[in-house]
């Protein structure tokens, strides 16, 4: 993949700002403190259907869940976004609190991260389904990044494969996409987006734009103008519980 659009590194800074800053997201009537809270394995409902919950500690490790849901987009190239349904997405992995911060590490197990195809019956382009047969499934690579407890902000590497088939009939080589999942803003030469931090609930949304380079197919390379840039948007849910 192309170096030219967020090349995430393997590191975030953990220095907490001074100043609190300013959302950029639909969310900035909330709080700039989010409360991010986790279940307690040791705690138990006071009342039927009740949970109770306490705000993570400063120190320790965590269970972390993903979900994603309705309104995501997809986009690359110059053409409309396809308009995607991800709800049944879903992933687990493990969160460390860094030391003397408010960002938890989060790492996700890719033997248990799913995200739904776009197929008919999960996407639309230009208001209408994707034509039968045609299906694009997403097969992750990696997800792990930081989440910032105090400001809600969010920060994930992603790298996944992308299949184009049509039945049977053809499947093309993968198109590899790398990008950095942000609740921030981010911009590329022809696509950005703007993603919304975490809110009490633990939903956000998370954007990224990256390069797709040339594959071993002509047909391809030629309908996506590739090289060319990519723009998702997830909107997810991320929620911590304690180990």
């Amino acid at each position: 993949m192309g170096s030219q659009i967020y090349s995430p590194s393997p590191q975030f800074s953990t220095q907490l700002p001074k100043t609190k800053s300013r959302h950029i997201s639909s969310f900035s009537s909330l709080q700039l403190k989010p409360r991010i809270s986790i279940i307690s394995s040791q705690q138990q409902p006071q009342s039927a259907g009740a949970v109770t919950e306490t705000t993570i500690p400063r120190t320790g490790t965590y269970n972390v869940d993903f979900k994603t849901f309705e309104a995501c987009k997809l986009g690359i190239s110059r053409y409309p976004d396809f308009v995607y349904n991800a709800k049944g997405g879903s992933g687990t992995g493990t969160g460390k609190r860094i030391e003397s911060s408010d960002e938890i590490a989060v790492d996700f197990d890719l033997e248990k991260l799913y995200i739904p195809p776009l197929t008919s019956a999960t996407a639309k382009f230009l208001g209408l389904p994707l034509p039968p047969f045609l299906k694009i499934d997403v097969v992750p690579e990696l997800l792990r990044g930081y989440v910032n407890q105090e400001t809600g902000k969010v920060n994930l590497e992603f790298k996944a494969k992308f299949w184009f088939s049509v039945g049977t009939i053809y499947r093309a080589p993968p198109l590899l996409v790398e990008t950095l999942l942000t609740s921030e803003e981010t911009k590329g030469r022809i696509r950005e987006g703007r993603g919304e931090r975490l809110n009490e609930e633990g939903r956000c949304k998370l954007v990224g734009v990256a390069t797709v380079e040339p594959i071993d197919d002509s047909f391809m390379n030629t309908f996506l103008s590739l090289p060319t840039e990519c723009l998702a948007k997830m909107n997810a849910r991320i929620s911590f519980s304690s180990t």
